[in-house]
């Protein structure tokens, strides 16, 4: 799939996953929800800090990707503190809502401004390829197990721009 379709129906996914979070009326389908959204939204940004972004780093793009990356490691830093937490604990519906509502700006900034600039810089074939590979990392990842377990490791600093 090409690499901005691809990313385009990840966000579109992710944020009807989110919402299903908090219409969710029992702990239990809340927890399993989470959980899932948490793999996801994991799988995502290391697929977008590994692969994508490097892939598009140029000049017209630097500054989008570096506040990207900071808008990861607050991603990061959020599900990270939620999955301490119980869905019953009375901070975890507010400290999702967060969570929700940076990750669908993030969504949308990268939809707007960084998107239509990697149009310009790569051509289709480079984008089929980026998608593959970015799809195929995810496999690895969610084959791995658990992959929202890693997040908590990365909550330090934005992981680097290379």
């Amino acid at each position: 799939m090409e690499a901005i379709e691809f990313l385009i129906s990840q966000h579109e996914e992710m944020e009807t996953l989110l919402r299903k979070v908090l219409d969710s009326d029992d702990a239990g389908s809340t927890h399993a929800l989470f959980v899932k959204a948490a793999d996801r939204l994991t799988m995502h940004m290391t697929a977008e800090e590994e692969v994508f972004y490097p892939a598009v780093r140029a000049r017209r793009t630097e500054d989008i990707l570096l506040e990207s990356l900071e808008e990861h490691l607050s991603l990061k830093r959020l599900l990270a503190d939620l999955l301490e937490l119980e869905p019953s604990q009375q901070t975890f519906e507010p400290k999702f809502k967060v969570l929700k509502e940076q990750a669908e700006h993030h969504h949308k900034e990268e939809e707007e401004h960084l998107f239509p600039k990697v149009k310009k810089l790569l051509d289709s074939a480079q984008r089929m390829a980026l998608g593959e590979a970015m799809a195929q990392l995810q496999a690895q990842l969610q084959a791995q197990g658990r992959p929202r377990e890693a997040v908590t490791e990365q909550t330090g600093e934005a992981a680097p721009l290379e």
